[in-house]
């Protein structure tokens, strides 16, 4: 990819249509791209094959149409805003086309439904008030290409819920759980599949649980040797770490 577009730059000059000078500054903006508020990585897909994303918490409306707009000119598709609130991707609509789902606060720009790695991701949750972490990460691995199966409100307090959804957690490329509480799920679900097992805490809870803490040092010390750990309520870094997993995966096979 990237020595396509020295070359296409080269033809450019070659023919006239691009002055040297013109294509040196296309070359300083191909790192990153420097619009004030933001510098903008256009290689992080070539390096992960995947765009970047935008964090929408603390961001202005007009900063993130900014972002979208510079992304969108270097081609970018399927580009992701985390964390946008519901009022902002109201604003955001009003300008911009996006999906949005309130649940994972997850809009989505650009989107073309379309199934490109071969495995499947399972996403886990112990409970419904997982949900929003659940689902960001269910919608992110989704909107990166990823087939996706989710299974809801299966934790270990009705361990009979997960065991009745075996098939699925066995026929995984990938597999995330999602809990809140003391973080059991993890574990079980670690000592279930072969699969990868990335376990997302969540600040769900009473007074003990200290905002997820306790799950997160649970899931830390797991002695499920296949389970790795995000941090407290990072959906979207579940979902992204479980895609480039996947594609890895596929990549071997």
């Amino acid at each position: 990819m990237e020595q396509e577009r020295l070359l296409a730059l080269l033809r450019s000059v070659k023919d006239g249509s691009l002055s040297p000078e013109e294509a040196v500054l296309t070359l300083k903006m191909q790192p990153f791209e420097d619009i004030g508020y933001a510098k903008i990585d256009h290689h992080r897909r070539l390096r992960h094959g995947i765009a970047e994303v935008i964090y929408g918490e603390g961001k202005t409306t007009a900063q993130i149409i900014g972002i979208i707009e510079a992304m969108h000119k270097n081609g970018d598709r399927n580009i992701l805003i985390t964390r946008l609130s519901p009022d902002k991707a109201q604003e955001l609509s009003q300008v911009l086309a996006i999906q949005y789902d309130p649940v994972s606060r997850i809009a989505i720009h650009g989107y073309t439904p379309e199934v490109t790695a071969p495995g499947l991701i399972a996403v886990v949750a112990a409970g419904t008030s997982d949900l929003p972490v659940a689902e960001e990460a269910a919608m992110t691995a989704q909107a990166l290409g990823n087939r996706v199966e989710r299974l809801y409100d299966v934790g270990v307090a009705g361990l009979h819920r997960l065991l009745s959804r075996l098939d699925t957690l066995m026929s995984a490329d990938v597999v995330i759980a999602v809990a809140g509480m003391e973080g059991a799920l993890a574990t079980v679900v670690g000592g279930l599949v072969s699969a990868p097992v990335i376990a997302v805490p969540t600040s769900v809870g009473y007074g003990a649980s200290f905002n997820g803490l306790a799950a997160l040092l649970s899931m830390l010390n797991s002695c499920s040797g296949n389970v790795s750990v995000v941090n407290i309520d990072n959906g979207f870094g579940a979902g992204y770490l479980a895609s480039l997993i996947n594609r890895i995966g596929g990549r071997r096979e």
